[in-house]
């Protein structure tokens, strides 16, 4: 099992990479949300330069506000700062897409993005379409000079549906998707991946898989909805919350059982935010900070807290890695936004790593 930490990408927060590496973590995820956050490729080029042995990648890159090349390139001229230790993780764009009002790319368009920038990655000559019009295309410069795309650059498609995993499964390196209690069971996502590497005539021979978690790590006798986990996850939490706001909106839809004790409370947090700037709202402090109202929110229902996050003290979360690494999951990754990190990846580190 590899452990990893998926942060929000921060330029001024260069040094947690160095505190990770040093904490026996194998890898850091840098999120890509344009109107949030620092620039992933440039977090990942300053970091790439802090350490020595650490994994560095995007967890993940947003398919609609890079062209496919663009991509590559970046990752290719971190690739040249730290050989061997790159890796890209592409998803549909949740949260960077609806910063700007906009929905996730569709799954027919992630699947022929996915086409190009594995191929590219992998140097060979593809063709691509581009304001309607399709031509072949590679990059053009690159061991010599710029930017390398060897060692080989692991590619990492994000899915949380069949349909997604089975992209994976056909031009990725890897998955990356979510385990209960708001996902799926290892072997099951890896079923659905399989079916995309079947529709390409590949094996699952080397195909990755890492899942992205919400982890409150207990105290002994303490209580889920305790102030401090509260201040640690609970920006996860309430991530959950503002992406089935925009769901019910986009589809008419009903809100989820298990968001029962918290929904009509959220809605009544944002009715003073005018309709047209909702998204501003359900997005700007995605994973990093609570807005007045939501603690409190959390607070009354722990049961959320449960429904959203692996929970647990040291011992339980040890077990259960365990188990989920006997089940087949192959690197664990535990996100997080705000400055309660560098405590958390000493804690977990020491009392939960160290165990496994």
């Amino acid at each position: 099992m590899e452990f990893g930490v998926c942060m929000m990408s921060d330029v001024d927060d260069i040094g947690f990479f160095r505190h990770a590496e040093n904490l026996g973590y194998d890898a850091v995820w840098i999120t890509d949300s344009q109107m949030m956050h620092s620039d992933c490729y440039v977090v990942m080029a300053l970091a790439a330069q802090q350490t020595r042995t650490l994994k560095i990648g995007t967890g993940t890159s947003v398919c609609g506000n890079r062209i496919p090349p663009a991509h590559v390139a970046a990752a290719a001229s971190v690739n040249r700062l730290a050989p061997g230790r790159i890796f890209l993780g592409f998803g549909t764009g949740n949260t960077a897409m609806r910063t700007m009002a906009q929905p996730p790319m569709k799954i027919q368009d992630y699947t022929e993005y996915m086409r190009v920038v594995s191929a590219l990655l992998r140097g060979e000559v593809v063709d691509y379409a581009y304001e309607g019009r399709t031509h072949p295309i590679k990059m053009l410069v690159h061991e010599e000079k710029y930017m390398n795309l060897e060692p080989k650059i692991p590619l990492y498609i994000s899915g949380f549906g069949p349909k997604a995993m089975a992209v994976a499964g056909e031009y990725g390196d890897g998955l990356v998707f979510a385990i209960p209690p708001r996902g799926m069971p290892v072997q099951q996502a890896l079923a659905h991946a399989k079916v995309g590497a079947d529709r390409a005539g590949r094996g699952m021979r080397g195909f990755r898989n890492a899942a992205l978690v919400n982890v409150a790590l207990l105290e002994h006798g303490e209580q889920v909805n305790s102030d401090r986990i509260i201040a640690a996850i609970g920006p996860n939490v309430m991530a959950s919350v503002y992406y089935f706001y925009n769901f019910t909106k986009e589809r008419q839809a009903d809100p989820p059982p298990f968001l029962k004790d918290v929904w009509k409370g959220y809605l009544e947090l944002i009715s003073d935010t005018p309709p047209q700037h909702r998204h501003f709202r359900t997005q700007e402090y995605h994973y990093w900070r609570l807005h007045p109202g939501e603690g409190a929110l959390l607070k009354n229902a722990p049961q959320l807290i449960r429904d959203t996050c692996l929970v647990g003290t040291a011992e339980e979360l040890t077990e259960r890695i365990r188990q989920l690494a006997a089940d087949g999951l192959q690197h664990f990754m535990w996100a997080t936004g705000n400055t309660a990190k560098w405590r958390f990846a000493e804690e977990f580190s020491r009392q939960v790593m160290a165990k496994l």
